[in-house]
This record gives structure tokens, sequence and C-alpha cells, in this order.
């Protein structure tokens, strides 16, 4: 198992061993002492199952009071990624990270609390699967609108299929300002 460099500190590649022959491959998925060692601790307490065909783009989203972490993987077809730094006082807030991660590359994305997570599929479907290291509550959930031209996102795709909740995601700076509102409570 390799871990790649991101330009976000926190956020992680990983290039899991893959034992592939005539018959098909062998891989972990997971493994917590080898995680821990890729400076991976979380807890993982929810495993979440996505089936999307293309063209949809899911995301960007965060919680306030029960962030997540989250450690992605596509089992089916080919996603490309996001994660945005939503963290204040860091050093790369407001940056974003984006990989593609697909069934042939086995490639996983670690994405600490903190950040907003979106991705968008490119291959005819894709399935997504994803452990969170909190439980989701879809009234603390908050998100930013893919195209926000503050964080510009090079997204490799230009007219997303998205839902009605994500197609009416507020900007950056006022999904920031719901986190600053609430940490001032």
């Amino acid at each position: 198992m390799r871990l790649l460099k991101t330009d976000l500190p926190g956020v992680l590649l990983i290039e899991p061993d893959v034992f592939r022959d005539d018959r098909g491959l062998f891989m972990e998925s997971y493994h917590a002492e080898k995680y821990l060692k890729l400076g991976i601790s979380a807890t993982f307490v929810q495993d979440n199952f996505s089936s999307s065909v293309k063209g949809t783009l899911r995301g960007l989203h965060a919680q306030l009071r029960k962030p997540q972490g989250k450690l992605i993987r596509v089992t089916k077809g080919e996603i490309f990624d996001v994660a945005v730094d939503a963290r204040p006082g860091s050093k790369t807030f407001g940056k974003w990270f984006g990989t593609k991660l697909s069934e042939n590359n086995a490639l996983q994305l670690y994405i600490p609390a903190g950040f907003f997570h979106g991705y968008c599929v490119l291959t005819e479907k894709a399935d997504v699967e994803y452990k969170c290291t909190n439980y989701y509550d879809g009234s603390d959930e908050v998100g930013v609108f893919w195209n926000d031209p503050t964080l510009n996102i090079q997204w490799p795709i230009d007219s997303p299929i998205l839902s009605a909740k994500d197609s009416k995601l507020p900007d950056f700076n006022s999904s920031i300002a719901r986190f600053e509102a609430y940490r001032s409570l």
C-alpha cells in the first residue's frame, strides 16, 4: 500500500495493493492497522453506497455539528472526486483537490472532517462506496454549488445532472458564513 501526496494537508490518496491474475483481483479495501500507519486514525461508523449514471454530480456537501471524514472508493466505473478545504485558519482554506477514482486504478481518497466533498460520474455508470466517521444528519448538512466561481474547480463535465437539492446550493462564501455563525454560538 502506498500513500500518494495531495496538495491539501490531511487529504490522502491511497494506492492499495491489488493482486490480479486470470481469475480477477483481490485487495484489502480497509485494514485499520495499515491505515493507522498511513495517518488515518479515524473510527468509521457508517458505510454508504451510491450508484449513479454518467454526468451525475453529487455535492459539494459537508456537515456543521457532526462533521464526517470519508474514505471513498469506486467499485464500478470512474468518477472525478473533489475535496474543498473549509477549515478556518487552514493555509489551504478554499483550495480544492480533485482526482479520478475508478474500479481499474483502485485508488482510495481519504477526506478528513472539515472539507466539502463531491464527485461527478465519468462512465456510463459508477458505483461508489465510502466509509464515514460520523452518522449522516440531513438537518446538519451544508453545501456549495458545484461551479462556484470562487473555487474554480476544474470539473471534467460542463452540464451535470444534479439533484433538486444540489441545484439550489449556495456559493462558497455563504456556506462558510453558516460555519462561522455556528462556531460563534
